[in-house]
C-alpha cells in the first residue's frame, strides 16, 4: 500500500518544481504548488521495471514494442470504453509538443484555431507561435459552474476556422464535460469541418461522482474527426519520461501527422518512458485507486479549510485533475501584486490565473497532489498572510 503522506525530498534531483524555486521565484524556501506534477513516488512495479531495463546497460535507439501498444489498447478499452487499433497509436515526447506538431500538420499560417479560456497556457502559446490566429471561446459561469459558450462560438465560425484544442477534463477549472456538452460541440465541429484535438491526459484523475466521456466514442463520424492526446504522464507521475500517445483513427490524418513527426525526427520512443508506461498500464490500477482516494481527501480538506478560514477566497470544486482554481478577486489586487503577495508573503508559488487567458485575472491555480502536511502548511501560510494584510 502506498504512503502518500510520506514527504520525499525532491531537492537535488533537478526537479523543475523544486530545484528551480530560487531561480524562478527568488526564494528556495517557497512551497511550490504550481507545475502539474505530483510529489508522490510512482507504483513500485514501475520503478522495478525501469531498474530491470537499466541493468541491461545498453540504451540504443528503440522502437515501440507490441507489448507497449497492447498495454495502451487495454487501458483505453477498460478505462475509457474505446476499442482502438495498434496502428492508430503514434508517439510524441509530450502532449504539449504534440499540439504544435498537430497545428503544423493540419493548419496553415493565418488559419484560426479555437481554445476555451481560461485554459492551460501552452494551448494559446502553441497557436500563436505557429503563426496561426487564436479564436478564443471563453468559458462562461452559470449557476456557479463553468460551461462552454457554444452559441457565441457558432456566431464566430467561418471557413478560416480549422481546429479546436479541447481540454477534457479541463485545466485549470477542473470541469469533466458531460456527454451532452461534448455532443453539442462535436455537432458544431462536424457541421463546420473543424478538426477536434482532444487533450485527455487528465482523464484518469476523476473525483467522486464524475464520469469522463472519451471524445472519439461519441460516434463513428466523431471518431474519424478527432485526434486524442493522452499518456500516463499525469496519471502515474511520469512526465519526465517524455512519452505520450497520440491516437488517430483516421488513416489520412495519421499519415499527415507522421510526416510532421518524421520532419522533426521525434517519432521514436524513450526507452524508459515506454517501459514505465507499459508497466503502469498493466499493473498500476491499485495504486491509482489509492491515489484518487488520497487526492479526494486533500480536496475535501482544502475546501473545508477555505470555507471555514478563508471564505473570501471561493474555490471552484474540480470534478477532475488534481488542480484547484481559486478566486482571489475580493482582495482587490492587480495580478502582479497578487502574485507577489502569494510568493513573498504567503511563501507559496501558485500558477497565476492571468497566464491561462481570458477569465483568469484574479485567480490562482493550486496543485494539491502533495502530502497532506504540505497542503496544510501552505493553507496556514495563506491564511496568516491574508489576516496580517487585513490588520
Amino acid at each position: 500500500m502506498s504512503n502518500f503522506d510520506h514527504i520525499i525530498n525532491r531537492v537535488g534531483y533537478n526537479s523543475k518544481k523544486w530545484d528551480a524555486c530560487e531561480e524562478t521565484f527568488g526564494d528556495k524556501e517557497i512551497i511550490p504548488m504550481w507545475i502539474a506534477d505530483m510529489d508522490f513516488r510512482v507504483p513500485e512495479k514501475v520503478t522495478e521495471a525501469i531498474e530491470a531495463r537499466a541493468a541491461h546497460g545498453i540504451f540504443g535507439y528503440t522502437g515501440m514494442p507490441d507489448s507497449y501498444l497492447e498495454a495502451v489498447q487495454g487501458w483505453m478499452k477498460k478505462h475509457h470504453g474505446w476499442a482502438i487499433e495498434k496502428e492508430w497509436i503514434c508517439h510524441s515526447p509530450g502532449v504539449v509538443s504534440a499540439l504544435s506538431f498537430l497545428i503544423d500538420a493540419f493548419t496553415e499560417p493565418g488559419d484560426r484555431v479555437i481554445v476555451q479560456s481560461p485554459v492551460y497556457y501552452p494551448f494559446a502559446r502553441s497557436v500563436r507561435t505557429s503563426g496561426r490566429t487564436l479564436l478564443d471561446n471563453p468559458l462562461i459561469i452559470k449557476d456557479g459552474r463553468y460551461q462552454m459558450d457554444l452559441e457565441s462560438l457558432e456566431a464566430q465560425l467561418d471557413d478560416s476556422v480549422k481546429m479546436i484544442l479541447l481540454c477534457s477534463p479541463h485545466n485549470p477549472v477542473g470541469r469533466v464535460w458531460s456527454r451532452e456538452e461534448l455532443e453539442a460541440l462535436a455537432k458544431l465541429c462536424l457541421e463546420h469541418h473543424i478538426l477536434i484535438v482532444s487533450d485527455e491526459v487528465h482523464a484518469d484523475l476523476l473525483f467522486e461522482g464524475s464520469k469522463h466521456t472519451c471524445f472519439p466514442t461519441l460516434s463513428p463520424e466523431v471518431e474519424q474527426n478527432t485526434i486524442l492526446c493522452t499518456g500516463a504522464s499525469k496519471t502515474f507521475n511520469l512526465a519526465g519520461l517524455k512519452t505520450s500517445s497520440i491516437i488517430i483513427p483516421n488513416p489520412e490524418l495519421r499519415e499527415k501527422f507522421k510526416t510532421v513527426l518524421n520532419r522533426y525526427n521525434v517519432g521514436s520512443g524513450n526507452i524508459f518512458g515506454l517501459v514505465a508506461t507499459e508497466t503502469a498500464y498493466r499493473y498500476g490500477e491499485e495504486w491509482l485507486e489509492e491515489l484518487k482516494k488520497y487526492l479526494q481527501g486533500n480536496l475535501e480538506y482544502m475546501i473545508s479549510f477555505m470555507e471555514k478560514e478563508l471564505p473570501e477566497i471561493p474555490v471552484t470544486r474540480p470534478e477532475g485533475t488534481y488542480l484547484v482554481w481559486m478566486d482571489f478577486r475580493s482582495l482587490g489586487m492587480c495580478d502582479s501584486d497578487l502574485e507577489d503577495f502569494c510568493r513573498k508573503k504567503a511563501k507559496i508559488a501558485f500558477d497565476p490565473g492571468y497566464e491561462f487567458g481570458m477569465g483568469g485575472s484574479g485567480y490562482m491555480r493550486a496543485n494539491i497532489a502533495c502530502p497532506r502536511k504540505t497542503l496544510e502548511t501552505a493553507l496556514e501560510n495563506l491564511k496568516k498572510a491574508i489576516r496580517e494584510r487585513e490588520s
